[in-house]
């Protein structure tokens, strides 16, 4: 890279690696209790101020009756028989991350399309910080293009970078050359 370089890693480079085995045992907690459809008594998880950073379509939530009201209870409503199924997790100190998938009915609204009864996956990666025995931040990305897929919304409109991949478009290159 030319000229001066981005600071990075800023978060996560005073970890403290002694508090890995706390974190796993407070994310593989939360997670066996979202696995529950706990909303009400999930708290024990969070920390008081606890931040909930989704990307767009998601929102963000700060504190846990805004991660429940707006986040847990339109999911729940949305989509029923949701099993989270969590195909890598990694701990680092104070840090957990995941990635994987929920398996859900769409049995209620969801962005303006009515419940169609379609079995789905719902892909998502999420980034924890916990602090003091509590997750404090939460950032979140939930793959809703793929969800709205799955629902007959194509929210591309046919111009999604798949389409190179299928060969219905041919993919431009920097300063138009090859």
């Amino acid at each position: 890279m030319k000229g001066s370089r981005p600071e990075q890693a800023v978060l996560s480079r005073d970890t403290d690696m002694s508090k890995t085995e706390d974190t796993r045992a407070v994310i593989e907690g939360m997670v066996d209790g979202l696995n529950d459809h706990r909303i009400g008594d999930i708290g024990e998880f969070f920390a008081e101020g606890f931040r909930w950073i989704g990307n767009t379509g998601c929102g963000t939530k700060t504190g846990l009756q805004e991660f429940q009201d707006n986040w847990q209870r339109p999911f729940q409503a949305a989509f029923s028989d949701k099993v989270c199924v969590d195909e890598a997790r990694l701990y680092m100190g104070e840090w957990a991350a995941a990635f994987g998938r929920q398996e859900a009915t769409h049995s209620g609204e969801f962005m303006g399309i009515a419940p169609t009864g379609k079995r789905i996956e719902i892909r998502y990666m999420d980034f924890w910080k916990v602090v003091n025995g509590k997750i404090q931040d939460n950032w979140v990305m939930v793959d809703f293009p793929h969800v709205l897929s799955q629902l007959g919304h194509d929210v591309f409109a046919g111009k999604g970078w798949e389409s190179y991949d299928r060969g219905e478009a041919t993919p431009p290159r920097p300063g138009g050359g090859s």
